[in-house]
């Protein structure tokens, strides 16, 4: 850890990237041989460490997402929800952007869609026309992503845990009626760009110098094929804007694993080249 608030303040901090371009043994101790005795068979940092090849084995999945921003005593959270593609890590959001203090929605749902290296926006509002997409390349970003969109791209976060530092067994528990391990821990961004897929290396790397800190804590829950069933990673960033520490929590939920995902990204004449206007200052 030593390494790195007028309209609702915490807006602010929601539009991060819609705007910016839009104890040794409670942390470390491996487990027992067998479940049920000090935990199930295998290092849990070791386990974490592959979570995300079982995921290339499943190869595709729904999933659902929630990022929590919190800056200056407000807490908003932006949702999404639709499809990823592992084996070649391509995924489409519909995000949905938080309502307004009187209930009304201030921007139509957003449609994300997530590739090495780039993240795709349609509706992204700025002055940008209703037909074309916004291009935004990953690694040139504070975060690589992991916030920027309102919604981390599943298989990015993912690999995030090949750089658990610290991993702990919690126990057993359910996850949407699935049978799942809940295990704890803290990752490391830097060793995670180090060990990732050549697609979230350069995103992943950026997010360790972005980040006020490079160390994330998490806690994830895999069922008994070691696929992630809920992946909750905690962030901090320094706003830019007001010199402030904001925190993040994302949260992913993947389900339905092996359902049809087409996903088809757009072509140059639909990437919108212009201007994208900036009427809130970035984080």
């Amino acid at each position: 850890m030593d390494r790195r608030q007028h309209r609702r303040a915490g807006k602010t901090a929601v539009t991060v990237g819609l705007v910016v371009g839009l104890g040794a043994c409670a942390t470390g101790c491996g487990g027992a041989t067998a479940e049920g005795a000090s935990g199930p068979p295998g290092d849990p940092v070791t386990v974490l460490e592959h979570a995300a090849d079982a995921l290339l084995n499943a190869r595709t999945s729904r999933a659902t997402t929630s990022m929590e921003m919190a800056a200056g005593g407000t807490r908003v959270t932006i949702r999404g929800q639709g499809v990823y593609d592992y084996a070649h890590q391509l995924g489409r959001l519909t995000v949905v952007l938080p309502q307004d203090p009187t209930g009304t929605p201030e921007h139509r749902p957003i449609t994300e869609l997530l590739a090495p290296g780039a993240l795709f926006m349609k509706n992204r509002g700025a002055g940008v026309p209703a037909d074309k997409w916004v291009r935004v390349e990953t690694a040139s970003l504070s975060d690589g992503n992991l916030v920027t969109g309102g919604a981390t791209d599943p298989f990015a976060a993912a690999e995030l845990l090949r750089g658990t530092r610290t991993a702990t067994y919690v126990g057993r528990t359910e996850v949407a009626g699935a049978g799942v391990r809940h295990y704890r821990g803290t990752a490391d961004l830097a060793v995670a760009a180090g060990a990732a897929s050549p697609g979230n290396r350069p995103a992943l790397a950026a997010a360790a110098k972005g980040f006020a800190t490079a160390e994330v804590p998490f806690d994830v829950y895999l069922d008994d094929q070691g696929r992630i069933r809920k992946l909750r990673q905690r962030f901090s960033f320094v706003n830019d804007t007001s010199k402030g520490t904001v925190a993040v929590a994302s949260t992913t939920l993947l389900y339905d694993f092996g359902t049809p995902v087409d996903v088809r990204l757009p072509r140059s004449r639909d990437i919108y080249a212009g201007r994208i206007a900036e009427n809130q200052p970035p984080h």
